[in-house]
């Protein structure tokens, strides 16, 4: 247990001490995860609405894929994201592959079908108890989806909380297509990955410790945000 305990301490040290690297890394990761969640919620979020108040033929073929969507395995994802951006490939001559930018694309990828398929049952469960007052109203399919977009935004900040921690602790894409370039594309699922093969764990035990502090953040703003939700109720 020694060399456990002194790597600890080094990672303890690591953050209180405010380490430039780690403050990088973290700063690079937030950012990169953020970019993808925002995308995410601006493709998700409406189209998940509409998903869950339109009807038409196909529909429940949609949702079974829309679904399916939210289990991509990261590294096939990564695979076709550096198909796309690969010098050969159809977005080659753009030169995102191995950028923060790239990491963005696999992410948002990643996460807007849980972000849509998520919102799509929320927006669902709701059309089906509101719906015949919004029809009676006049609303339309547009109004009434911003409207329970909008009485369903607690509940769906949840949807959109699960989108970024599925997000800040993806490791595969982004290692194919970032490269995990020190100072570049290193963010911190990748680097605990690379110091935990070089036997180097201070600084992936700091980088995990914030992953854990972050993903405890996550989960206890979701029970915050759902227990206000059930009071507005």
């Amino acid at each position: 247990m020694g060399w456990i305990g002194d790597a600890l301490a080094a990672a303890f040290e690591l953050i209180v001490g405010g380490d430039p690297e780690l403050g990088e890394i973290v700063a690079l990761s937030l950012r990169v995860s953020g970019t993808a969640l925002l995308v995410s919620s601006v493709i998700g979020l409406p189209f998940g609405a509409l998903l869950g108040i339109v009807r038409f033929p196909g529909r429940r073929g949609v949702v079974i894929v829309l679904n399916t969507l939210m289990g991509l395995p990261p590294v096939v994802v990564g695979l076709g994201v550096l198909l796309l951006l690969s010098r050969p490939g159809p977005l080659g001559h753009l030169g995102l592959l191995f950028t923060p930018e790239a990491m963005m694309i696999a992410q948002s990828i990643l996460i807007t079908p849980i972000v849509a398929a998520l919102t799509r049952q929320t927006i669902e469960d709701a059309f089906d108890e509101y719906g015949e007052q919004l029809r009676s109203l006049g609303a339309g399919r547009l109004r009434s989806a911003a409207t329970l977009l909008y009485e369903a935004r607690f509940t769906l900040l949840t949807a959109v909380l699960a989108g970024f921690g599925r997000a800040i602790a993806e490791v595969g894409a982004v290692q194919i297509v970032g490269g995990n370039i020190a100072h570049v594309t290193r963010i911190m699922t990748t680097t605990i990955a690379l110091d935990t093969n070089r036997g180097e764990f201070a600084l992936a035990m700091g980088l995990g410790i914030i992953l854990l502090l972050l993903a405890l953040a996550i989960v206890g703003s979701a029970e915050i945000l759902r227990g206000v939700a059930n009071r507005a109720a």
